[in-house]
């Protein structure tokens, strides 16, 4: 068999449970925010085309995750097969080395890389700040055209709006009422001729600009009842709960261009806070596209080694580099931010580590020594659950 049609046969064999566990890592992922974004359809009658455009400006925060998880995964799977089958005795012993075999994984790993670095540096930006903007869009029309005449409407949190005509073109009320309880010690209503909707899409506010009115207020457990009159009253609204969380997680450095990003940080005046926390975005978007190259060097001799522990043992230990991998990007973001570690040194150091790690395990691997420590990882779960049902059964 020539060279290149082993590299076909190799890829495949990585490729197959790479797009499977692409497609339901990231449904996994989807489903929590599935249910909240549904809900937005049944109670507050969101159309579905602007959910779909919710969820594809979600879908590259996601698939960061999930790309290099299910490459580690198809990387394990696969030569776990090629090892439990004999296969990768038999190519050795017609001449290819397993630094031979890894070419195409390397290449599978630079795709991967590529992938995920243009969703870190890119898409995923431009996504975060499109799901923001989109939420505003979805806030402003509701509180524009949802307004029915002559209905009480409760689509705003602790307020409620009458008003006897509306202008959908203009986005105008006419014989305005409101009752406001977002304040519960002095709760008040709202009389006003006229009022019209003002967004502003830089700062994503709305406000409701009440004309020619009367803002009536009581003290509970005291006898005084105030009265006042405005011209012009602006009255902040807010579209719901959910809507407003959607609004808010999003962390502005995240929503940012990476150029923008970059000339952010040169300025003089950046609190120091926030510019640790530019920082950490700019180094996140440079070190998360290596996780495919890295775990290209742990996932071969990974799945080589783990395959006689059964069939289980290479998801298991994908699994488990994943999450450690993972988490000393956590811990480093973590040190970061609350202790004032450098962002530079904090986020490289994981990948520096893993890299030296998976290249010296890669080379033990190849020159045919074992470790048994993968055996002990794969086997401690199983072990547990056997002396639990032991221990259930003498008793």
């Amino acid at each position: 068999m020539s060279t290149g049609r082993i590299n076909i046969y190799i890829s495949r064999e990585i490729a197959v449970p790479t797009v499977l566990g692409l497609v339901i890592f990231t449904f996994i992922l989807l489903m929590g925010r599935i249910l909240k974004l549904v809900e937005l359809v049944i109670n507050k009658g969101v159309p579905a085309a602007d959910i779909a455009k919710l969820f594809s400006y979600l879908l590259p925060s996601f698939l960061v995750i999930t790309i290099p998880l299910a490459f580690l995964l198809g990387v394990m799977l696969g030569f776990g097969r090629l090892s439990a089958d004999s296969e990768i005795v038999a190519l050795k012993s017609s001449g290819i080395s397993l630094y031979g075999m890894v070419r195409p994984v390397i290449a599978l790993a630079i795709v991967a890389s590529l992938l995920t670095g243009v969703l870190t540096l890119v898409a995923g930006p431009s996504g975060n700040r499109a799901f923001r903007q989109q939420i505003f869009q979805m806030a402003s029309n509701r509180a524009s055209i949802g307004i029915q005449p002559r209905v009480f409407n409760d689509e705003f949190n602790n307020l409620v709006l009458y008003a006897n005509n509306t202008d959908e073109r203009r986005g105008t009320f006419e014989g305005v009422m409101i009752s406001d309880q977002r304040a519960d010690q002095t709760p008040a209503t709202i009389l006003a001729q006229r009022g019209r909707v003002i967004s502003d899409p830089e700062n994503l506010t709305l406000t409701l600009r009440l004309e020619n009115g009367s803002l009536h207020r009581s003290s509970p457990g005291k006898d005084s009842y105030q009265i006042i009159k405005f011209t012009t009253y602006d009255l902040n609204l807010n579209i719901g709960e959910e809507l407003q969380q959607a609004e808010t997680k999003q962390l502005k450095p995240a929503d940012m261009g990476t150029a923008e990003l970059k000339t952010a940080l040169t300025a003089p005046d950046l609190a120091p806070k926030k510019r640790q926390k530019m920082a950490l975005e700019f180094h996140k978007r440079f070190t998360y596209p290596l996780a495919p190259l890295i775990f290209a060097l742990v996932g071969v001799p990974l799945g080589i080694q783990s395959h006689r522990s059964g069939k289980g043992a290479g998801f298991s230990l994908a699994l488990v580099v994943f999450l450690s991998y993972y988490l000393s990007l956590s811990l480093a973001e973590t040190l970061v931010i609350e202790a004032d570690y450098p962002p530079a040194f904090s986020l490289w150091l994981p990948n520096l580590a893993f890299l030296v790690g998976g290249a010296i395990l890669f080379h033990q691997t190849a020159n045919e020594k074992r470790y048994a420590i993968f055996d002990w990882i794969v086997e401690a779960p199983r072990r547990v659950i056997n002396s639990l049902l032991a221990g259930k059964g003498r008793s």
